[in-house]
């Protein structure tokens, strides 16, 4: 019996095909094989098109199939990890209005902090855990405000993943993602009246509610025709890419931490306790295993850092399109720690919520041109991401998670040497590193919800660590540099 994962993320969809019994990874495929584009028509906009991600969808799993790893007519259920906060709007025919408004625009700040004083900054936070802000709700207020004509079309607002779910089967939606985008009341268990009530949303828009691990719906006959599967099988989870992470890390208890640094960068912490940063800083959300029956309080507090692999991408592209990201590592490891005095401050990628939800712009400090080189570039590039970290975690602390040990898969930035030691050090954190990506967690999420595992334990049984990078034991070097780095952008938040 085969489970099918499915991660929609902002570069590429990726799935895989997982053995139920064994929880071993059969086969796997991602489309497209260049990294899907953002649009971004004005500054601070970033849009995808949610038609482009579903036609991505059918031709990553067309592909898998491709592989002749596995009988396409075994995967017994479906499971969706997608990439959080975004916006989709569909008609009463299910026809896409307008494209996605993704997860790093940041067109709405200004109308979440409108709201957040109108509502009352203390509600918020006792109620949704943090401020409005620049999430999904925002982003629907904008398109209230200025497509009027759109938003009098909408008859479900939804997350990507809601969407994905959508073209498969029917409209469900999560507490979850709801709760991602603003809409949840933790207080009351529902959605909330003083949101709604302010920017003037009637519930009905909403798609109804059912658990993260259950039976969202079933495959239709003419879909499951396309894709080459079974009619039928049950949708059983759905989950934003980051609880699905940690999900598929083990990351479900309280004080357990996961990582990740793809186009974003992401710390994510469990704790059973319900809480919120003052500032609004780092974001608490409902983890993927919240109000379970005979579970506790799960909340997944989450820092987000906006500029991460696609700073690492952008200097890629400056370095010379030919070369690969092995390539920037290995020209990256010919300069010593600390990049000879360059320091990179990874954003410019619309506004930062741990900054205030400031818009930093990207920025080399202390350029020598006659000493500076690209290796250098490359290898400032990779330790400002990791001092990026570094500064969020420390607000993680202020908040008290202490992490010790951070869970990771062994991808993207983690596959760069440079960037995890500069992590592991600077942040005097062992790292230990789990094979598979998010589509992996999300196949073993449908087996819980289409109830092959009796338990998330059983689901996770298997999952063991593959390696350990432990930090060293003088980290003495890093952390002046990281100081050094802090009190720039300190001065750069101050100018700003």
């Amino acid at each position: 019996m085969l489970l099918l994962g499915i991660d929609l993320g902002t570069s590429s969809i990726k799935v895989s095909v997982v053995d139920a019994l064994t929880q071993n990874c059969v086969a796997s495929a991602s489309y497209p094989d260049t990294e899907a584009a953002i649009i971004a028509t004005q500054l601070d906009w970033a849009e995808q098109s949610p038609d482009m991600w579903w036609e991505h969808v059918i031709q990553a799993i067309l592909k898998c199939n491709a592989t002749n790893l596995y009988n396409p007519l075994d995967i017994a259920a479906i499971g969706i990890a997608y990439q959080m906060h975004g916006l989709v709007l569909v008609d009463k025919d299910a026809q896409v209005l307008r494209n996605a408004i993704i997860w790093c625009d940041s067109r709405a700040v200004t109308i979440g902090e409108k709201a957040t004083k109108a509502i009352g900054e203390q509600k918020c936070l006792n109620t949704l855990l943090n401020n409005v802000g620049n999430f999904t709700a925002s982003k629907l207020a904008w398109v209230k405000q200025n497509e009027p004509k759109i938003f009098n079309q909408i008859h479900k607002v939804m997350l990507p993943g809601d969407f994905i779910a959508m073209k498969l089967s029917n409209y469900t939606t999560t507490t979850s993602a709801l709760s991602e985008g603003m809409f949840w009341d933790f207080k009351n268990n529902c959605l909330s009246e003083a949101v709604l009530n302010y920017f003037g949303l009637d519930q009905s828009i909403f798609p109804d509610l059912q658990e993260v691990f259950s039976v969202h719906g079933f495959l239709k006959e003419n879909t499951a025709s396309r894709l080459g599967l079974k009619k039928g099988i049950p949708i059983a989870y759905k989950a934003g890419d980051q609880p699905n992470n940690a999900f598929n890390l083990n990351v479900l208890n309280n004080g357990e931490v996961a990582a990740t640094a793809g186009t974003s960068g992401v710390v994510y912490g469990v704790s059973n306790q319900i809480g919120f940063d003052v500032q609004s800083r780092i974001n608490s959300f409902a983890h993927v295993n919240h109000a379970m029956l005979n579970t506790p309080i799960s909340i997944g507090t989450l820092l987000c850092i906006n500029g991460t692999g696609i700073f690492n991408k952008w200097i890629k592209q400056i370095a010379g399109q030919n070369l690969s990201y092995e390539n920037l590592n290995s020209l990256a490891n010919e300069v010593a720690v600390g990049s000879n005095g360059l320091l990179a401050l990874p954003f410019g990628n619309g506004a930062e919520r741990m900054l205030n939800n400031k818009q930093v712009a990207a920025a080399f400090l202390g350029i020598n041109f006659n000493v500076h080189t690209t290796s250098h570039l490359l290898r400032a590039v990779q330790e400002g991401i990791a001092f990026a970290f570094k500064y969020g975690l420390e607000i993680m602390q202020q908040n008290n998670i202490h992490p010790t040990v951070i869970r990771a898969s062994k991808a993207n930035l983690f596959l760069s040497n440079i960037f995890a030691t500069t992590f592991a050090n600077v942040n005097n954190v062992k790292i230990e590193y789990y094979d598979g990506d998010g589509s992996f967690g999300a196949a073993l999420g449908a087996g819980v919800g289409a109830k092959l595992y009796t338990s998330l334990s059983e689901a996770m049984q298997n999952r063991k660590s593959i390696a350990v990078l432990e930090p060293v034991a003088d980290n003495k070097a890093y952390l002046e540099i990281y100081e050094k780095w802090k009190f720039n952008l300190n001065q750069q938040l101050i100018k700003d």
